[in-house]
């Protein structure tokens, strides 16, 4: 159906996106369905094959049909941009050595094992090879978003399954190239295909490289100079052209835009920037993701299903069973137990968002027939649909199959318990850091001035750039598992809405902050600080007990008038009434 043209099909495609997103999805998660379900039952609910087609008898009906326009399809492929750009902020490049064996092993031997079987598979069905290798290719990559929004929402990225899972993710998309022009080879007419793929390989290494030198040469530099003009905006619109760039690169040179994404996600990630990045983009990534899923969710043809249900059902079972196979075999092989081994099966069984790529490329070389490419895209998305049971019904088998604990993930500040988080890194808070430091008791700090920020980690503080009022940020350096925050910044309404925000999202860890007087205390007490220290009250009595030294009352009397005075100034700043607190502040 047709809605107009120009700008008013694209408002009217936004319009029906975000209606839809805004009414189904909350009533989908009270049910306890995930958003990706969510996602994909929109694509198929208001899509072509169910709206669409009901519109024809109820015109009515079209102005809430969603329809895959192309700046529909371009918004959707930004999704993934952004996803991998947001998982390569969370890997950073010594995690990503650590995996090389799983990459180029695990992953290796997945993607090649899977188009060899599938493709065999295929073949026991009475299809050509030609057809049957194209089926192998396509059915042999997973869905690359999907399985990390998954492990995203159920936190497992950092899992041994997760990081195994991303390896394979990962090798997959650097075949991107070597499969496309393999597809090109199977068609009619093709030539030379040895030197291709060479050339391919070539080509995609050296891109590689260029890219990573490139990318590692400009980016710490650009969001230095961005940040110095203290602009959120200016900010968010360098994060944007950081992971489209880098993706639009990658797509020139003939790799995938998530993996150019990726790799610009994964050089920021040593830098201090990345949990401002993370937090900024991540409701546009969401929302994006969420757009892509209903492309997909669009791709299913009801009326294909329910005519050859058995055929499409056996075709998504096969797929499953086969890949799932596969993949807990090598990861036995690995070193995995056989609930995490079993969990990655069900997990990466699916074919992905690629396959729609290499279908149609295999369609438009004359490799296969229209009837066949008709059913590997209706296999591709009921697989994709699918998953998200599939994978939840794995990780309750796991759950229930006795074995091996989870092993630790390396640390970083997200997964970090037990920490302080100290929220303003100027000199208060950089003395604080060397206390706590004396002790060895692990601190993470967050500071909104990016020329600081760059000095102090040049130091070897353990800070990083961003917007301490922000409890995505908060939680992005592990404040959900933090021993203690600490507000030391000496803006005193940014001090409330940290202390204020802080608590309402962890009510359970105490807060301590910075007070102007003993006015903005109370307040800060009143926002549910379990201590807040006025600097006037505290230059006061460090003031007074210089005087009492040097007007003659011994060193230890005058220690004491002054603790006695701390004492009692704290606690008329901190409760009501001058009521004493239950734990009286330790003297100094």
């Amino acid at each position: 159906m047709e809605h107009g043209s120009g700008g008013s099909e694209v408002l009217t495609q936004a319009l029906v996106f975000l209606g839809a997103t805004c009414v189904l999805i909350p009533a989908l998660k009270k049910l306890k369905i995930s958003a990706v379900m969510g996602f994909l039952f929109i694509g198929v609910a208001m899509g072509p094959h169910v709206l669409g087609r009901l519109a024809n008898d109820l015109p009515w009906l079209a102005a809430f049909e969603f329809e895959q326009s192309e700046p529909t399809l371009l918004l959707a492929e930004l999704g993934i941009v952004f996803l991998l750009f947001v998982i390569g902020l969370e890997v950073s490049l010594e995690r990503l050595w650590s995996l090389r064996r799983y990459v180029f092993g695990l992953g290796f031997l997945q993607v090649t094992l899977s188009a060899i079987a599938i493709t065999a598979v295929a073949m026991l069905f009475g299809n050509g090879f030609t057809v049957s290798a194209v089926i192998g290719i396509a059915f042999a990559l997973s869905s690359t978003a999907l399985v990390l929004q998954l492990l995203r929402e159920r936190s497992q990225i950092a899992t041994p399954v997760g990081r195994a899972s991303f390896s394979i993710l990962l090798m997959q998309d650097l075949m991107v190239v070597p499969i496309l022009f393999l597809v090109a080879a199977l068609s009619p007419g093709a030539n030379a295909f040895g030197d291709q793929v060479g050339v391919a390989l070539l080509t995609s290494l050296v891109s590689l490289a260029a890219i990573i030198i490139i990318g590692r040469l400009l980016l710490r530099p650009l969001f230095r100079w961005v940040a110095a003009a203290d602009s959120r905006e200016i900010f968010i619109a360098a994060a944007f052209l950081a992971a489209i760039g880098m993706a639009g690169a990658a797509q020139m040179a003939g790799l995938s835009a998530a993996l150019g994404a990726f790799l610009a996600g994964l050089l920021l990630a040593e830098t201090e920037f990345r949990h401002q990045i993370e937090t900024d983009l991540e409701p546009f990534k969401d929302l994006l993701l969420g757009l892509f899923f209903v492309t997909v969710g669009m791709q299913i043809d009801v009326s294909l299903l329910l005519s050859e249900p058995f055929r499409i059902l056996i075709g998504v079972a096969g797929l499953f069973l086969v890949k799932g196979l596969i993949i807990t075999g090598l990861a036995r092989v690995f070193g995995f137990s056989w609930r995490r081994a079993g969990q990655m099966g069900l997990l990466l069984g699916q074919a992905g968002e690629f396959a729609f790529v290499v279908i149609a490329a295999a369609r438009a070389g004359g490799a296969i027939p229209n009837d066949t490419a008709a059913y590997m895209l209706i296999v591709t998305a009921l697989s994709i649909f699918v998953t998200p049971i599939v994978a939840g019904i794995g990780a309750r088998l796991a759950n229930r199959i006795a074995g091996d604990g989870p092993s630790a993930p390396p640390p970083d500040a997200a997964s970090e318990t037990g920490h302080v988080v100290i929220a303003g890194f100027g000199r208060v808070g950089q003395t604080l850091a060397d206390i706590l430091g004396a002790q060895e008791i692990p601190h993470v700090g967050i500071e909104g001035d990016a020329s600081a920020v760059a000095q102090l980690r040049n130091e070897g503080r353990p800070v990083h750039y961003g917007d301490a009022s922000s409890a995505a940020v908060l939680a992005s350096v592990g404040a959900p598992n933090a021993a203690a925050i600490v507000v030391t910044i000496s803006d005193a309404e940014a001090v409330e809405r940290i202390v204020a925000e802080a608590r309402r999202a962890w009510p359970h860890i105490p807060v301590y902050a910075r007070a102007r007087d003993g006015e903005h205390a109370h307040r800060l007490h009143a926002a549910g600080a379990a201590l807040a220290s006025p600097d006037s009250i505290e230059a006061a009595l460090q003031l007074g007990e210089a005087l009492l030294n040097g007007v003659g009352v011994p060193d230890e009397v005058a220690r004491r008038i002054i603790a006695d005075r701390r004492e009692e100034e704290v606690a008329k700043a901190i409760y009501r009434g001058g009521r004493k607190p239950e734990v009286e502040p330790q003297r100094s």
